[in-house]
């Protein structure tokens, strides 16, 4: 009898041969890699700051993504999604086909056209939190939790969550534990083999 349980926690004992570590999942975040020549990105990246614009790390592969983005300071700024071909030093992005972003002062652009406009009383302000839901068809805005019913659509392609900023704005980026509950069928941005 003591023999078998000597056997038992031999086996599972420590990091006994057979056991495979599991490999981290890595963060959604902005990506270093993909960003603009005078952008700053801090806090584990997740605040953008400087000149020009960012790609998250993670492409939107789910049919249904929801991310969101707190404004820290006012200033120049866009939000949206992009294609890795986006000219992260051009501000502001959405005058390509390679980007689709709601601009501070509340219009969407696709490819230099206005593809909508938030309410005219809901001009995002400092400390607000806009959220993004895309599902390969169209981007949705949501501002402090409120639909905006403002969708936008255009894009083609593999998709980012895209940022830029200029003239002192700063924005920080939230891919997990949202500030407002993600809309019904929509969740965070998952890395392609946590779909699978």
């Amino acid at each position: 009898m003591a023999s078998m349980f000597t056997c038992c926690f031999g086996c599972c004992g420590e990091g006994g041969s057979g056991h495979i570590p599991l490999k981290e999942m890595p963060t959604v975040q902005l990506d270093t890699h993909h960003m603009g020549t005078d952008v700053v990105i801090v806090k584990s990246g997740r605040r953008i700051c400087g000149t020009g614009g960012c790609l998250a790390n993670a492409p939107l592969h789910q049919n249904k993504s929801y991310f969101e983005f707190k404004i820290q300071s006012t200033g120049v700024w866009g939000i949206g999604v992009a294609t890795q071909k986006v000219n992260l030093n051009q501000v502001p992005l959405g005058r390509d086909t390679n980007s689709l972003v709601l601009r501070h002062d509340g219009s969407v652009y696709h490819n230099n056209e206005e593809k909508n406009r938030l309410p005219a009383n809901s001009l995002p302000q400092e400390g607000d939190v806009i959220g993004i839901t895309y599902d390969h068809v169209e981007m949705n805005l949501y501002l402090n939790g409120k639909h905006m019913h403002c969708p936008a659509s255009g894009i083609r392609g593999t998709v980012y969550p895209v940022v830029y900023v200029d003239d002192s704005a700063i924005l920080d980026c939230q891919f997990s534990d949202f500030y407002h509950t993600a809309p019904q069928g929509f969740e965070k941005i998952l890395f392609e083999q946590q779909i699978f």
